[in-house]
Order: structure tokens, then C-alpha cells, then sequence
């Protein structure tokens, strides 16, 4: 019985998705829930796995071709098993078909036939070699009937074939989606960035003196992250207008928190939101964290992970950054950037005391926000980190 094997239903917000990667070929057996191919929509990759048992017979579309929601993609014929390659004959049989006395032939054997397409490149093929320094018959074609394409050519050149290597690649459909976001926020929103630093002394000595009672208590680790989007929840209940987000002419306020929190995959950065964290815990912020990181990385996010959010914390001193100017992700208005904690000689009571300093960025839509909330939104994480014990306190 043949099956039909369809691009699942996408949300609203998804018109349509690209065929990353078949992980199996026609003729290939596959097995129930085994992963078939993987599709990439514009903020997350999806895994579609086989319906039944059987063996996959015909693949409708391939790798880089664009589908839509309930498309059909492949068949599937239910039960069937795959043929097993024809076994070359017995040496014996060879023997038995040949003369009982035959000469040694000799003639000569014949020579190899000549690369297909090695002397009649492309044009923008033999430009790109000729250039390059290129011989074509040192590089593998790959084109139809073996022909050497550009892409040939540069890739040989990538691996060491020639003194000026480049590469061409097209962006993913998350890195196009990326540059899609960062260019509408610079050209829609009216936006700055304000600096402060942390002394975060008294979060690393918490860290130290509960860390290991928290992680054997609650099973995970005790990370800064928590203590920053703790902070966040409480300040943008002070300062509502950080948490708002602009839709048309209007301004809607938002009563909860909702906090992407930025994650860096191989694919691009992705912000998988923790909802309602001025209501969690620690322990629950860091948990979902820790999931969503582990998801991000084997490729499990869902849609609804990454979709809403009012806020965003992102972390760039996990790579050494020790300053930048975070861009805000419409239609939220704000975002706050976390760095690299360094150790800094500092003016503490009269006293010259080296401290584990951060500094801190907070870019906003001065279209909504005005610099006095953002300065004082700022000045509240502050006080909050420097003082852990305010957040466990709601101040």
C-alpha cells in the first residue's frame, strides 16, 4: 500500500519551508518515526519521520527545493522491503564460459578516457580556473556528463587547489531570516543604547556559597542567566514601557514578561522564550534554559518556542565580548546585553578593591521609550545584581 508522506502543518506566520537534507534515498527501507529529511523554515529546523515501516519509492522534490504545508513529498510503500543488490557471478562460472586454451591477448590496452568537459569549460568556469591558475583537468567535475562547473572550480581551489581560495554559498533560510529582522529594526526603529557596569561580587560569592546545594536540590546548575532575567521580570514590571511593543500607530503594554532568551546554533541565533518569569524561579529559569540550549543544539526547537516574547537578554560574553550595542527585534522595544566579566580595580567606600565587572547595554526604540525610563531600567538590573537579595525580595 503506498503512503503519502506530507510537509507538516505550519503556522501562520510560515508560508513555507526548504528542504534541508533527504537522509534517505529512493529504494532505501525505512522504519516507523525514523527521520526522513530535515526542513528548514525560517526560524527553526524541522525533522519529518516516516508514517509506517516499508521502503521509500519515490521522492517528489529535493534537497533545496521549497514546500509548503501539507505538501506531498514522498511515497512510501508499506511493508515492502528493499532489493538487495545482484550478486556479481561465480569466479568458477567465469571459467566455465571461457575458451580451455586461449593466448594472451595483446593488444594494447586502452587508454583512459579523457576528463568529459576538461577542454570545453563554461565560460565563467575556464574565467574563474584561468584566474586562479587553475588546470581544469586537475579538478573533478560534477556537472552533466562530468563537466567542470565554477562551483568545481572554486571548490577545488577551496581545498588547496589554487593560491586564492573563496567560496560561494546561498544563506539559510534562518540566516535569511536574520537579515530580514536586523534590517527592519535599523530601518523602523529609532534606536539607542545605554551603558552602565555590575559589580558582581555578591552573585559569585551566592553562586559559590549555594551552587552545589541548589544543583544537588533541583538538579542543574546555578547560572548568571538567572539571576539576569530575574532582574529583567522585576524591572519591566516597574518600567512597563521597556516591556511594550509597537503594532501600527499603537503601543500595547504588556502585564507579563515573556524573555527570549538568545541562543547561538551552528545555523544562526535563534531566542527561544521563557514565558511569565517574573513567575519562576531560579530553578525554573534555569531549567528551561538548559532545555531550550539542548534543543537548539540537536536541532529540537519548536515554532511556538520562538514565537512572542516582549523582551530579550542576549549573552555575548560567553564568546570574550566585553562591549557591544545589541539590535533591538521588532515589535519589542528593548533588549539587554550581557558581557564578559572581567576583573577590574574599582572605587569601593573610599577604597581602591579589584572586583568581577560586567558592563551592561540596554538598546531600546526611543520611539517608545524615553531615555529617562531606559537610564533608570538600567540603574534597577544594576542595583538588583549588586544587591541579589532585592530580587528575592521583589524591590
Amino acid at each position: 500500500m503506498s503512503i503519502e508522506v506530507k510537509v507538516p502543518v505550519l503556522p501562520e506566520s510560515v508560508s513555507d519551508a526548504t528542504i534541508a537534507t533527504w537522509h534517505k534515498k529512493a529504494g532505501d527501507s525505512v522504519r516507523r518515526d525514523e527521520n526522513l529529511l530535515d526542513l528548514e523554515t525560517d526560524k527553526v529546523v524541522l525533522e519529518v519521520p516516516s508514517p509506517v515501516d516499508g521502503v521509500l519509492k519515490e521522492l517528489k522534490f529535493q534537497a533545496g527545493d521549497t514546500v509548503t504545508s501539507q505538501q506531498v513529498i514522498a511515497i512510501i510503500e508499506e511493508g515492502a522491503v528493499a532489493a538487495e543488490p545482484a550478486k556479481a557471478a561465480a569466479p568458477a562460472a567465469a571459467k566455465a564460459q571461457a575458451p580451455a586454451k586461449s593466448e594472451p591477448s595483446k593488444a594494447a590496452a586502452p587508454a583512459p578516457a579523457a576528463k568529459a568537459g576538461a577542454s570545453e569549460l563554461p565560460p565563467g568556469a575556464a574565467a574563474h580556473a584561468a584566474r586562479n591558475d587553475v588546470n581544469p583537468a586537475d579538478v573533478a567535475g560534477t556537472g552533466r556528463a562530468g563537466r567542470v562547473t565554477k562551483e568545481d572550480v572554486v571548490n577545488h581551489i577551496k581545498v588547496g587547489g589554487g593560491a586564492r581560495p573563496e567560496q560561494r554559498v546561498p544563506m539559510t533560510r534562518i540566516r535569511l531570516r536574520i537579515a530580514e529582522r536586523m534590517m527592519l529594526s535599523k530601518n523602523s526603529i529609532a534606536m539607542l543604547t545605554s551603558f552602565n557596569e555590575v559589580n558582581l561580587s555578591k552573585v559569585m560569592a551566592m553562586r559559590k556559597e549555594l551552587g552545589e546545594g541548589f544543583e544537588k536540590s533541583h538538579g542543574i546548575k546555578l547560572g548568571f542567566m538567572s539571576f539576569f532575567a530575574k532582574a529583567a521580570a522585576n524591572s519591566l514590571q516597574k518600567y512597563p514601557a521597556v516591556n511594550a511593543s509597537v503594532d501600527g500607530t499603537d503601543v500595547i503594554y504588556h502585564g507579563y514578561a515573556d524573555i527570549s532568551i538568545a541562543v547561538s546554533t551552528e545555523k544562526g541565533l535563534v531566542t527561544p522564550v521563557l514565558r511569565n518569569v517574573e513567575n519562576m524561579s531560579f530553578a525554573d529559569i534555569e531549567g528551561s534554559i538548559a532545555g531550550y540550549a539542548k534543543a537548539a543544539r540537536e536541532g529540537g526547537l519548536k515554532l511556538e518556542d520562538l514565537q512572542g516574547g516582549t523582551f530579550t537578554i542576549t549573552n555575548g560574553g560567553t564568546f570574550g565580548s566585553l562591549m557591544s550595542t545589541p539590535i533591538v527585534n521588532p515589535p519589542q522595544s528593548a533588549i539587554l546585553g550581557m558581557h564578559a566579566i572581567k576583573e577590574r580595580p574599582i572605587a569601593d567606600n573610599g577604597q581602591v578593591v579589584v572586583a568581577p565587572m560586567m558592563y551592561i547595554a540596554l538598546s531600546y526604540d526611543h520611539r517608545v521609550i524615553d531615555g529617562k525610563d531606559a537610564v533608570l531600567f538600567l540603574v534597577d538590573i544594576k542595583n538588583q545584581l549588586e544587591n541579589p537579595h532585592r530580587m528575592l525580595l521583589g524591590l
